[in-house]
């Protein structure tokens, strides 16, 4: 029987105090498998390539334990366009059938690529599966379960809950998609789940496969507003329109950046009034519409 090959692909920048807990929950997975992982560092300044060295000599020089197969680690360090470049750069250069990228932050939970590849193994349909992660602090306290649903093409259009260090890919299915859209800075593996949807199909396992770290630096944190922008502009241009969900998300982290609506009853106050009032004008600006779901609401009501 023919081992399968997963390539795993790691993008890097200054990401020095996360990284080896992410080499170590990739490189120590265990099952039936050829690992092919690899670091595609941006050309970090901290010490960062200090770490990636170590592991270079650890694994050459036999001193760690390999729980699969047969792991062929590689990296390099050098200036990029940034995190869709690097991820895009370790895609042309896999050779797995199988395919996944973990930033430098994330980690996978034990078994992660063993379930994967069974679950690839028992589903000749599918080219891409997700499944369960958690939401983690900067130490690996466990905050929450990240927001994840089983897999509906239409929910897709009206909220991300794919969570990305879960997702693995057949290499077929990336190279019928081709490379992410390098111009995205933040939503590059969103717009990417809508293109592989819109021609495969794509699984769902109901188990725990990563962890995904929130902090005050990650961009889904300090970057709220551009990455609701961006999503805007991927929906349209896939779907046409955006959904009101996005647009109520939009205009929340918009607001957030001047009012607190916690902070006391009259920011609420006004919080609400003036998110209801962006996201009408969103509305129009993007969908040409007023929104339905503030028409419905007025229908309501007589006058």
């Amino acid at each position: 029987m023919k081992i399968p090959v997963i390539t795993i692909i790691t993008p890097s920048f200054n990401q020095g105090r996360f990284i080896e807990e992410t080499i170590k929950s990739i490189i120590f997975q265990e099952g039936d498998f050829f690992l092919e992982y690899m670091v595609m560092d941006g050309g970090s300044t901290d010490n960062t390539v200090e770490i990636l060295n170590r592991y270079d000599w650890l694994i050459k020089d036999g001193r760690l334990p390999v729980y699969c197969r047969g792991l062929k680690y590689t990296w390099c360090s050098e200036k990029d366009r940034g995190q869709t470049d690097a991820i895009n750069k370790g895609l042309k250069a896999s050779s797995g059938e199988f395919v996944g990228w973990l930033n430098s932050d994330d980690t996978y939970l034990p078994g992660a690529i063993r379930k994967a590849i069974e679950y690839f193994n028992e589903h000749d349909d599918v080219a891409m599966l997700y499944g369960e992660g958690y939401h983690i602090r900067e130490n690996g306290e466990v905050i929450a379960r990240y927001y994840t649903e089983p897999f509906d093409r239409n929910r897709l259009a009206q909220l991300c809950y794919i969570c990305q260090p879960t997702v693995f890919l057949r290499k077929k299915a990336v190279e019928a998609a081709g490379p992410l859209d390098i111009a995205l800075n933040y939503c590059m593996d969103y717009e990417y789940w809508i293109r592989i949807a819109n021609n495969h199909n794509i699984g769902y396992i109901n188990d725990y496969l990563a962890n995904s770290r929130l902090y005050a630096e990650t961009k889904t944190m300090s970057k709220r507003v551009e990455i609701h922008e961006e999503i805007l502009d991927v929906c349209k241009r896939h779907y046409g329109g955006v959904h009101d969900s996005w647009l109520h998300g939009y205009a929340d982290a918009y607001l957030r950046r001047w009012i607190e609506p916690e902070s006391s009853r009259f920011e609420s106050f006004i919080f609400y009034k003036f998110r209801a009032l962006l996201f009408c004008i969103k509305s129009i600006q993007v969908n040409g519409r007023f929104p339905r779901v503030v028409l419905t609401y007025l229908c309501k009501y007589k006058f």
